[in-house]
């Protein structure tokens, strides 16, 4: 099977057919607490400089590796003798999101803002609990040839829960309510639920019970360095720098669109309904070259053509106002940044060992989180400088550090594969 699954092949596969339920679950709660909840904030007048400190609930996300390791070794009381460890955390996680939208949904940020932001960082510590499991479950599932196919699903199903979350609740929003968007939402968490109800009990791996909270954190990171020794630094600064043209242009893209003078439904179709389906295909593209062409040289390419696509925002922004042109954007943009994030995805899997895949990999994708939302607060200032079209022709130059590190890790780990062989062979 390719790692562009169709319907029937989601359909004949049940592996395929829940990695795309719990990838759905797992996007629909993101832009609920943030790219969405900023709109709802802003109709309700609440002060700029409040919805970008609120919008600060997301670092749930990338501080998610700090409980990670529990979810590895501990049993949630009762529901794991039923269920078993990660099918009875990911219920819990999704019955917290699912209370946590339904109390959002009851919010008036008018009346109390404190209210709200209590309501969405609990939402938003169960979605990143939720995010960790199916991370751990979408490694557990599947063998490392296969873990292409499986994150192109799982963008799959994440793309289209951010459809929901974005496009969906905003037109909820302005046909009913806020309350009704937000109680919507909440029960298309049944889709996940169901999906984690109905996925098979993974067998689980005996570990020390013994062990302190310290060495529950620093064993997977010992097993990192056991594994890669110093090379890891290297493997390290490339996953913290990969996505981060993703994360510049997710801050500033919008404020360039409403800078050049397009109006908010343009911006909302062209972004959050188009750009969605392009940024699908991008996901399956980018694990169609895993299966295709190997992971590393996806990698390279992806690297390469996720920051380079933002010289189509610079010209965007140095051309002015063309739908033409917006078009083009948000088409290249999505396309390169979701081929880089397949198969970022697929690379990061490939990093972990089966004991510690939930911990490590949350660990992993958490580094690469941080350091975009870090230097995406700063970037405002950047473009207050030098103008939108120098900030993205400057932040396509990301590029050279990427393809750099890509190329380097290529090569030692080819070295380091090729010296266990030739070890095995004399032996």
């Amino acid at each position: 099977m390719t790692s562009r699954p169709r319907v029937r092949d989601i359909a004949a596969d049940p592996i395929l057919a829940l990695m795309l339920a719990l990838g759905f679950s797992s996007g629909l709660p993101f832009l609920l607490v943030l790219g969405t909840q900023a709109a709802r904030l802003a109709e309700a007048k609440v002060p700029i400089e409040a919805i970008g400190l609120i919008s600060w609930v997301g670092l749930c996300y990338s501080l998610k590796f700090l409980w990670a390791p529990m979810i590895d070794t501990v049993d949630v009381p009762w529901l794991a003798r039923a269920l078993g460890r990660r099918r009875a955390w990911l219920l819990t996680a999704q019955i917290g999101v699912v209370g946590g939208l339904v109390a959002l949904g009851f919010a008036n940020p008018a009346r109390s803002l404190f209210g709200l932001v209590v309501r969405a960082a609990i939402t938003a510590f169960a979605a990143a609990t939720q995010d960790v499991v199916i991370d751990g479950w979408r490694i557990d599932s599947a063998p490392t040839e296969r873990q292409g196919i499986m994150a192109a699903t799982y963008n799959f199903g994440y793309r289209l829960g951010l459809l929901a979350a974005g496009a969906g609740a905003l037109y909820l929003a302005d046909f009913y309510s806020w309350r009704t968007a937000y109680l919507v939402m909440a029960a298309l968490m049944i889709v996940g639920i169901g999906a984690g109800l109905l996925s098979p009990r993974l067998p689980e791996r005996a570990r020390e019970t013994d062990t302190s909270l310290a060495e529950k954190f620093v064993e997977p990171l010992t097993d990192l360095w056991r594994r890669f020794g110093p090379l890891l630094a290297a493997i390290l600064l490339l996953v913290a720098l990969y996505r981060l043209p993703d994360f510049l242009s997710g801050v500033m893209a919008n404020p360039l669109y409403i800078d050049l003078g397009f109006s908010k439904s343009q911006i909302a179709t062209m972004s959050k309904v188009y750009g969605v389906w392009i940024g699908i295909a991008g996901a399956f593209a980018g694990g169609f070259a895993i299966t295709r062409i190997g992971l590393m040289p996806a990698l390279l390419i992806g690297g390469i053509a996720a920051a380079t696509s933002h010289l189509c925002l610079a010209l965007l922004a140095a051309t002015g106002k063309s739908l033409a042109l917006l078009a083009l954007s948000v088409s290249v943009e999505n396309f390169a940044g979701n081929f880089a994030g397949a198969a970022l995805i697929a690379y990061m899997s490939s990093l972990t060992s089966p004991a510690y895949a939930a911990s490590q990999y949350a660990l992993l994708s958490s580094l690469f989180a941080l350091l975009g939302k870090f230097f995406g607060g700063l970037s405002g200032f950047a473009v207050k400088e030098i103008g939108f079209a120098g900030f993205f022709a400057c932040t396509s130059t990301i590029a050279l550090p990427v393809a750099a590190l890509c190329l380097l890790v290529w090569a030692k780990q080819g070295e380091a594969t090729r010296r266990r062989a030739e070890v095995g062979v004399a032996e």
